[in-house]
């Protein structure tokens, strides 16, 4: 990853290399931001620039994943009693050659473990402290790059503690997460920790107009429901036919939701329409209850007379936009959002998708009909 093809982030990208030129990198550091927003890509940019000044040659290296003395550590599942990196190094490698903003997300989709707890483990640092224990294979710096070390589990925290603690000499460790709040303060302590702010819109549209062809309006549309996440904006623009599916699910759930009330036969489609759901893989699930979310937001902004803000409106099998959005006001869209958080929040940590869903299409029954 080149600094030139990470989207945006002028300033930081100056700091970094600043860094680098003056000899002021630390041998700790913290990249912390969504994946999204460029943590790794920013990372990669910085671990090429630091290795190429020693060797001219170990720049393709870097690109390629593939430098000797370059190590990573990532979430994975235990199998067969084994829960090591280099174990899953190949398909990490490939998700991240073909989307360096993938997500932890997407790393759980394409492993196919979306019902498997993700982890660092213990043995996964006691491997790495092995391997920083011998010789730099080119005389080097080595470095690692711990990929968000925040879902290292206790007992991993408290052996990488002892690790930053006391590194071996030319040793630079990178840790990204999305969020500080789940690392020990002790190694917080330890690290420089470098913000990573989301990318301003107008650098997503630029990068979206530049690598791909999309329309003028798309991309408006796109870079508005991204707030600054690249990962997110790329898998907005590919889409397209999961778009049209969540609108005809959404589509179905409102009208649903208001015959219930008056027919309760309408109960088992609300049924039904939960299963559907439940049987996509969680990453679909969770994406689904991001629309939900958006649509409702611009529904409210819709009856509130703030059409300007509303830049997409469903419109599809003759669903009346303009009559859905007169009954989402501030009396229940509170319920209405904080429902679906919850439902996310279940699925995020393996509740069974089928009681999320009913629960969840339910009692939008509920709240739909809350008076003004």
């Amino acid at each position: 990853m080149n600094w030139e093809n990470i989207a945006g982030q002028t300033n930081l990208k100056k700091l970094l290399r600043e860094s680098i030129a003056e000899n002021r990198v630390s041998h700790a550091q913290l990249f912390v931001g969504k994946e999204g927003y460029g943590t790794l890509p920013m990372v990669l940019a910085y671990v090429k620039e630091i290795l190429n000044r020693e060797n001219e040659h170990a720049a393709a290296k870097v690109e390629h994943l593939n430098h000797l003395d370059l190590h990573f550590s990532f979430p994975v599942f235990t199998d067969n009693r084994n829960s090591l990196s280099k174990n899953k190094f190949d398909e990490f490698r490939e998700m991240i050659m073909a989307s360096p903003y993938a997500s932890y997300d997407d790393w759980t989709a394409f492993l196919e473990s979306e019902n498997k707890q993700l982890f660092i483990s213990a043995d996964e640092i006691d491997d790495q402290n092995q391997k920083f224990s011998l010789k730099s294979f080119e005389g080097g710096t080595k470095i690692l790059i711990v990929w968000r070390a925040d879902k290292m589990n206790i007992a991993a925290s408290n052996k990488f503690l002892k690790f930053l603690e006391e590194p071996p000499a030319k040793t630079i460790i990178l840790l990204t997460a999305e969020s500080s709040n789940d690392i020990l303060p002790t190694i917080l302590s330890r690290t420089q920790i470098v913000e990573i702010p989301r990318i301003h819109d107008e650098d997503i549209e630029n990068h979206l107009k530049k690598n791909f062809s999309v329309s003028e309006e798309k991309v408006k549309e796109i870079v508005h429901e991204a707030q600054g996440d690249l990962n997110e904006a790329i898998k907005l623009l590919n889409s397209g036919d999961k778009t049209n599916e969540f609108e005809k699910l959404f589509v179905q759930w409102v009208r649903d939701a208001f015959m219930v009330k008056k027919k309760p036969e309408y109960l088992r489609s609300i049924i039904l329409w939960a299963r559907e759901i439940a049987g996509w893989n969680r990453e679909k699930q969770k994406n689904f209850l991001n629309y939900c979310s958006e649509i409702f937001r611009l529904a409210l902004l819709q009856n509130y007379q703030s059409e300007n803000l509303v830049y997409k409106k469903i419109n599809v099998n003759g669903f009346n936009w303009t009559g859905f959005s007169k009954f989402i006001s501030g009396a229940n869209i509170e319920h209405i959002l904080e429902e679906i958080n919850t439902a996310d929040l279940h699925l995020t940590r393996n509740g069974n998708p089928k009681i999320v869903w009913t629960d969840l299409g339910i009692k939008l029954s509920r709240y739909i009909h809350k008076s003004t």
